[in-house]
C-alpha cells in the first residue's frame, strides 16, 4: 500500500497498539509481524496480483496480522464471519474465488472439509511467519486497487461481495478520524464481528492509522467489558443497538457501588457510538439516564462506508442519523428518480464519494443496478428535518404500502417498544388481497409478561394510527438475527 495508509504501523514505535488477551504488542512488533506475514504468502513473488486469501479468525492479533498481511502482499482479503457454517464458507470461497484462507486454530476443523473438497490451501499465521524472508521487498500496492471483498448482510437476499478500494478505505478512515476526533491517545475495545465495516474500518482501521490502542476479544463478554469501563480502560466505545441493550440489563443487575463505578467509566469516556441498525429512542434515552452520554448515532453500509452522522459537538438526536459527512455528497430520490426537495418528504438515499465500492465481485448485473447516473441507491428509505436524516427503513422490507399509505416499520417498532410487556419488536408488510399489504409484528415478551393480537390493538389505539396499527401478532422466543445484530425479516415471512 501507498505509505501514507496506517501511518502509526510504518512509524513502528513502541507504543501499544494492540492487547490480545494477556499480552500487548507495540505498533512496532506488529508491524513487523505484518511485513513476515507478507513476506510468508509471497513465498518469492513480487505480488499477489489480487489473489482472493479469505481470513477466518476472531478480533486478536492473528487477524489483524493477516488481514494487513494479505493487503502488503497485493492480495484481496476475504474476511469471514467467525459463526459461519460450512455450507457458508463454501458459498464464500466459491464465490470470491478464494485460493488460500488463513484460519484460527479454533476455526480450522470449521474450515478444513470444505477447503479439502475445493482444493483451499489452509493456514495459520504462524505457518506464513515460519515461511517468510524478512528481506523480501513487498509490492507497492496502488490505492486504486481491490483491498477486501466483505459480504452485505444478506438480510434481503443472498450476500453480495462488496469489492473495496484502499482508496475506498483510505477515505472512509480519514473521513471519520476527522469527525469522530480519533488521537493516539485513544483506547477502544473491539469484540464486534470482523467480516463487517463496523468492526474492521470504524473500529480496528481508525484506531490503527491513528496510533490509538485497540483491546481485542474474540467474543463479546458484557461482565468483562462493564469491569473495564468501570476500571476507565477505553476513551472510546462502540456497538451495536442490541449490545447497548445487553448492557443497560447487565448494569441494572449491579449492586449500587458496582452500578456507579461503570456507569462513570461510560461516563467519563470522550464518546459512545452506536450504528448497524435503528437505535431504539428508550434505548438512547435510557442510556443517557445511566451513564450521561450521548449515544453518537450513525449511518453507512458496506458499499459505502459511513456517509451520515450525529455531530461530534452539537446537538445528537435520538431517532436521528445524523447530518452528511464531509467530504460525502448525499441525496434523496423518489420512485422516478428524481431529487426530493422538501423536508419531511420520504425518499432513497443515494451517495456519491470517493469512499463508495467498485462494485459486487464477480456480479456485473448487481453492480450496474445499484447505480443510477452515478449515485450509488442504498435501497433505505429516510427523511431530512432540520438537515438531520431519519431513517424510515429499507424499501424493500420497512416500507410498508397498505390502503394507500407508505408507513415506516422502524415507526411502528418504535412505537411497539414501548409497551410495557415487549421486549424486542420486528415489522413487516404481508400480501393482503384488500390493502395490498398489511401490518404483521413479531415480537418477544418480558419475563413473565404475556400478550395477545387483541390486547395490542387496544394499547396501540391513540398511540398510533388505525390504519398502522399491527393486524397479525407472532409472540417468538427470539428474533432471528444475523451477526451485527440485524432482524433477518425475510426469515419473518414464514413465521408471520
Amino acid at each position: 500500500m501507498a505509505i501514507e495508509a496506517f501511518p502509526a504501523l510504518h512509524e513502528a514505535n513502541d507504543r501499544v497498539a494492540l492487547i490480545d488477551g494477556e499480552s500487548s504488542w507495540s505498533y512496532r512488533e506488529l508491524n513487523a509481524r505484518i511485513d513476515r506475514c507478507a513476506a510468508g504468502l509471497l513465498n518469492g513473488k513480487n505480488d499477489l496480483h489480487e489473489e482472493r486469501v479469505a481470513v477466518f479468525a476472531p478480533a486478536g492479533l492473528d487477524y489483524v496480522t493477516a488481514l494487513h498481511g494479505v493487503w502488503r502482499a497485493g492480495g484481496i482479503a476475504v474476511p469471514l464471519n467467525v459463526g459461519a457454517t460450512a455450507p457458508e464458507i463454501e458459498y464464500y470461497f466459491r464465490k470470491a474465488g478464494v485460493t488460500r484462507v488463513i484460519a484460527s486454530r479454533q476455526q480450522l476443523v470449521a474450515t478444513d472439509p470444505v477447503c479439502r473438497r475445493l482444493g483451499v490451501e489452509l493456514l495459520e499465521v504462524n505457518d506464513l511467519l515460519g515461511a517468510s524472508r524478512q528481506q523480501q521487498p513487498l509490492p507497492a500496492v496502488e490505492r486504486s486497487r481491490p483491498a477486501m471483498i466483505v459480504y452485505t448482510s444478506g438480510t434481503t437476499s443472498k450476500p453480495k461481495g462488496a469489492v473495496i478500494t484502499h482508496k475506498a478505505i483510505h477515505t472512509q478512515v480519514i473521513t471519520l478520524i476527522k469527525a469522530w476526533r480519533w488521537t493516539r491517545k485513544d483506547s477502544i475495545p473491539l469484540f464486534l464481528p470482523l467480516h463487517h465495516l463496523h468492526g474492521i474500518i470504524n473500529v480496528l482501521s481508525c484506531a490503527l492509522w491513528c496510533g490509538a490502542t485497540v483491546h481485542a476479544s474474540p467474543k463479546l463478554d458484557v461482565a468483562r467489558l462493564c469491569e473495564q469501563a468501570g476500571s476507565g480502560a477505553f476513551s472510546v466505545f462502540m456497538a451495536v443497538p442490541t449490545v447497548y441493550v445487553k448492557l443497560i440489563e447487565h448494569i441494572e443487575s449491579l449492586a449500587a457501588p458496582q452500578r456507579k463505578a461503570v456507569c462513570r467509566g461510560f461516563g467519563r469516556m470522550r464518546l459512545n457510538v452506536s450504528g448497524s441498525a435503528a437505535c431504539p429512542v428508550r434505548v438512547f434515552e435510557r442510556w443517557k439516564q445511566l451513564t450521561g452520554q450521548t449515544l453518537l448515532e450513525r449511518y453507512g453500509a458496506t458499499e459505502t462506508g459511513m456517509t451520515i452522522s450525529n455531530p461530534y459537538d452539537g446537538e445528537r438526536r435520538a431517532g436521528f442519523v445524523g447530518q452528511v459527512l464531509p467530504g460525502v455528497r448525499a441525496q434523496l430520490f423518489d420512485d422516478n428518480h428524481r431529487p426530493v426537495r422538501n423536508d419531511a418528504t420520504p425518499g432513497e438515499i443515494r451517495i456519491r464519494s470517493d469512499g463508495v465500492f467498485q462494485g459486487y465481485w464477480d456480479d456485473e448485473r448487481a453492480s450496474r443496478a445499484s447505480f443510477h447516473d452515478g449515485w450509488f441507491r442504498t435501497g433505505d428509505i429516510a427523511v431530512v428535518e432540520d438537515g438531520y436524516y431519519r431513517i424510515l427503513g429499507r424499501s424493500s422490507i420497512d416500507i410498508i404500502k397498505s390502503g394507500g399509505y407508505k408507513l415506516s416499520a422502524l415507526e411502528i417498532e418504535g412505537v411497539l417498544l414501548d409497551h410495557e410487556a415487549i421486549g424486542e419488536a420486528a415489522v413487516i408488510g404481508l400480501p393482503d388481497d384488500t390493502w395490498g399489504e398489511v401490518v404483521a409484528a413479531a415480537v418477544t415478551l418480558k419475563d413473565g409478561a404475556s400478550l395477545d393480537l387483541a390486547g395490542l390493538k387496544h394499547w396501540c389505539a391513540g398511540r398510533m394510527s388505525a390504519y398502522k396499527i399491527p393486524k397479525r401478532l407472532k409472540v417468538l422466543n427470539d428474533l432471528p438475527r444475523n451477526a451485527m445484530g440485524k432482524v433477518v425479516k425475510p426469515a419473518l415471512r414464514d413465521l408471520l
